[in-house]
């Protein structure tokens, strides 16, 4: 065994940076965790430099963040590290939970086929930014380690920055800035903001013990588990036999005490129940917090992750909900900044990713509320909600140990299309769309793979589009804010200039209650921006410029 060796990156002097005047770059993303990450690697897949300033010199230390939710691997597919993050993760759908020995409750995050990515990986958060920060280096990002921002100034067109370096301090300016410096946020307590919710009165220890195990990959949670009594125990399998044991511990539990080894062995002796080895690579205590922001923009200044709003872990909202909010904030940035959107665009990401951050708070606080009721009343409901759950299917929906991650449908964005057809599905504008085996020149591939990074049409055809058609789709394509068009159907059409994607299994139609005729505006997050029963030229474009704010 033995535990996991954090690289160090190499700390470059910042003389290329100092200037009098200070040096102006377009964009500057503080942090390099995974949701700065994330935004640096979208900004050059949208053709924009990046110079991004962290203050450390590695990755995380211990597994933190360590679930990745499906829709965080479809973007992680966009931004090219998924199929890596797959490899070395360990892949689940189905979770347990126990009351003491019996199972009360069963889920299954992708219960039907036709799906490229699981519900879940398990991957400890060092080996993702490890991927992270390869692929933003493969793709030119400007990366600082011990670049440390110790102040910041806002002005109308611009943010002004004091950055502390091994080698002394020196000012910078940018255009745009995007604030990912983690759930503490210097930045964020700098200027001056507000960040407010609730810290709930409860502490969990957490364990990565590497040991070799045959426990199936599933998330098993317990409640009042024989060998940690009146209280829940959490376990996650991760990549190179490395185990996630989380421990409830209550409120007036010391954290220093608790997070010795001669505390932390017994607890793990007892739940393993056997002499098996084990090493403790990492050792935590947190306390939940469900907390966010009022505005998640400042003029130019824009703040992601967790700076901008955090919930307690039991759920996977953290990092999944920071990568969904680059998802959304930098297609827009690259619009704004390359001049073909106004700047009002970036007020949609503030609104739609408070909605998110609010909808995650509440399931999040559901969640904590239910794992440990702080009344007499809501944990008799608890309780009598697991005892019945023994025996009564009904009562095992209101089981809740963290609802899961799931993508936020933003149904009530400025940016949608309203319907003015009629839809079956979930598939409404504001939705993140459903993925689906497709085949491309005669090989399987993924609906997917074929969308994002830029304004797409999907046009479901059976047969030849009429000229006049592809006279509307080449328009469309040439248009100031392009938009891909691709063709999809239940057999290969020959069409000029125009991807086709073949839908043999009829996942797509259905998923997306297609006929022939019926068109979809896709947003570059790979969000539904609209959609019609028949393609009309002019109701694109008009989708487009409400998408765009234009």
């Amino acid at each position: 065994m033995g535990a996991y060796v954090n690289p160090i990156y190499p700390y470059k002097a910042p003389d290329d940076l100092r200037a009098e005047p200070p040096q102006r770059r377009p964009l500057i993303v503080i942090g390099a965790g995974p949701v700065g990450l994330a935004a640096a690697i979208d900004a050059r897949l949208q053709g924009l430099p990046v110079l991004v300033l962290d203050d450390d010199k590695t990755v995380s230390v211990g597994s933190r963040a360590v679930c990745y939710a499906k829709r965080s691997l479809e973007i992680l597919d966009r931004l090219g590290i998924a199929n890596e993050a797959c490899q070395l993760g360990v892949s689940w759908n189905i979770g347990r939970t126990f009351l003491e020995e019996d199972e009360v409750y069963q889920f299954n995050l992708v219960p039907d086929a036709g799906h490229k990515r699981p519900g879940m990986i398990n991957l400890q958060q060092y080996h993702i930014e490890e991927m992270l920060i390869a692929r933003a280096l493969e793709l030119g990002a400007d990366i600082r380690w011990q670049h440390k921002v110790t102040a910041v100034t806002r002005h109308d067109d611009h943010a002004s920055l004091t950055v502390e370096t091994p080698d002394g301090t020196f000012d910078i300016e940018a255009d745009w800035l995007v604030v990912a410096d983690g759930a503490r946020s210097p930045v964020r307590r700098h200027l001056g903001l507000d960040i407010e919710g609730r810290v709930f009165q409860d502490r969990f220890l957490i364990a990565d013990v590497i040991m070799k195990a045959d426990y199936p990959a599933e998330r098993w949670f317990w409640f009042d588990p024989p060998f940690h009594p009146n209280q829940s125990v959490l376990l996650h399998k991760q990549s190179n036999n490395v185990w996630r044991i989380d421990f409830q511990l209550g409120w007036d539990a010391d954290p220093e005490e608790e997070k010795k080894p001669e505390k932390v062995i017994p607890r793990l002796r007892a739940m393993l129940g056997d002499d098996r080895p084990f090493e403790l690579e990492w050792v935590s205590i947190y306390t939940f917090q469900c907390r966010r922001m009022t505005d998640f923009r400042h003029g130019r200044v824009l703040f992601v992750g967790d700076a901008a709003h955090q919930v307690s872990p039991f759920g996977a909202r953290g990092a999944n909900s920071g990568f969904q909010d680059t998802d959304d904030l930098m297609w827009k940035l690259a619009l704004v900044m390359k001049g073909q959107a106004p700047d009002k665009l970036l007020d949609t990401y503030a609104l739609d990713r408070q909605f998110a951050a609010d909808e995650n708070i509440m399931n999040s606080t559901r969640s904590t509320d239910f794992i440990t009721p702080k009344s007499r009343t809501s944990k008799t409901f608890r309780n009598e909600v697991l005892a019945l759950a023994r025996h009564y299917p009904f009562a095992r929906k209101l089981v809740n140990s963290g609802r899961l991650s799931v993508p936020s449908f933003l149904t009530q964005s400025l940016l949608n299309t309203p319907d003015a057809d009629s839809f079956a599905g979930v598939m409404v504008p504001g939705a993140p769309m459903d993925d689906a085996p497709v085949q491309t020149s005669g090989q399987d591939s993924w609906l997917l793979d074929h969308v994002g990074n830029q304004f797409g049409l999907m046009l479901f055809a059976n047969e030849m589009p009429s000229a006049d058609m592809l006279a509307q789709l080449q328009a469309l394509a040439a248009d100031p804010v392009a938009v891909r068009p691709f063709i999809i159907g239940p057999r290969a059409l020959d069409v000029p200039g125009v991807d086709m994607l073949v839908d043999a299994q009829g996942w797509v139609a259905k998923r997306y209650d297609a006929q022939p005729g019926t068109a979809y505006l896709l947003r570059p997050d790979q969000h539904v921006a609209a959609r019609w029963r028949q393609l009309d030229a002019a109701r694109v474009r008009q989708a487009v410029a409400r998408a765009t704010c234009n």
